[in-house]
């Protein structure tokens, strides 16, 4: 696939020039996904705990995307999931998670991606969200719009929250934080038609831009799960906003009409 061919022709100069370079990533490290995917022996070790995987796809993946900003852009910043920070205080900074969703991959299911954001003074203008076994590649522009695949995209429109489908996921330290999650999915599973959990932040949010989801919320998520996909999702008119002050990023993010009934489930005030 060449993702190239879905730059959108209202962009200016310079957004084309960063779209594209950001797809040129996304591509080389979707690749490098693919060679690995359940291939036999499979490199992998554990970081904080045994919920949270790192494989050689994670490593070489982050590796070729890094080598391309700091070829092609050595004045920008960059957080990335693996190596940290690097002069992450400058003005523009690339904000990457090579392999989200490294739980799926590592057991051979096709719900992973690569996510990468330009931020501009801390907030997102470019992201690109590729999930290569699927071919689907989400991607917005602060200010312009949202795609998945040429496309133009925009979330559900539902109203009525017994017939929403949402997405969460568990935060890696919830066997150590009784802020685990697992109330507000217990109450959360009495109000909706269903939950589900994909394992992967990024194409959470991404799912719920398009509509595929009305609705989603996590706890405890990092700069770099985030950054694209609450750009894709915002520009395709979902709502953001914080459910927890210091949980470090932890969202709901659902359309308009659902988001008021979803945040008083998750506050427990139903």
């Amino acid at each position: 696939m060449r993702l190239t061919k879905f730059l959108p022709d209202v962009l200016s100069d310079n957004d084309a020039l960063l779209l594209r370079a950001a797809f040129v990533m996304a591509e080389k490290a979707g690749q490098i996904h693919l060679k690995y995917f359940r291939q036999t022996g499979l490199e992998q070790a554990t970081k904080l705990n045994d919920s949270d995987v790192v494989t050689i796809a994670d490593k070489e993946a982050e590796a070729s995307v890094l080598a391309y900003i700091r070829e092609n852009f050595p004045s920008h910043g960059i957080i990335s999931e693996e190596s940290g920070r690097d002069h992450d205080d400058r003005e523009w900074r690339w904000v990457v998670d090579p392999l989200d969703g490294t739980t799926n991959f590592s057991m051979g299911l096709p719900a992973f991606c690569v996510s990468i954001a330009l931020e501009h003074n801390r907030e997102a203008v470019i992201g690109v969200v590729l999930s290569p076994c699927t071919g689907e590649c989400f991607y917005a522009v602060k200010g312009v719009g949202a795609w998945l695949n040429g496309k133009k995209i925009s979330c559900s429109d539902k109203a009525e929250l017994s017939k929403a489908v949402v997405v969460t996921g568990m935060p890696y330290d919830r066997n150590d934080n009784p802020d685990n999650n697992l109330p507000e999915i217990c109450r959360m599973a009495l109000c909706v038609r269903g939950i589900r959990e994909i394992g992967s932040a990024a194409i959470d949010l991404c799912y719920t831009a398009a509509g595929f989801f009305d609705a989603y919320w996590e706890l405890n998520l990092n700069r770099w799960d985030v950054s694209a996909g609450q750009l894709i999702a915002k520009e395709a008119g979902v709502i953001i906003e914080p459910i927890r002050i210091n949980r470090n990023h932890s969202i709901l993010a659902s359309n308009q009409y659902l988001y008021q009934a979803m945040r008083e489930v998750l506050l427990g005030r139903t």
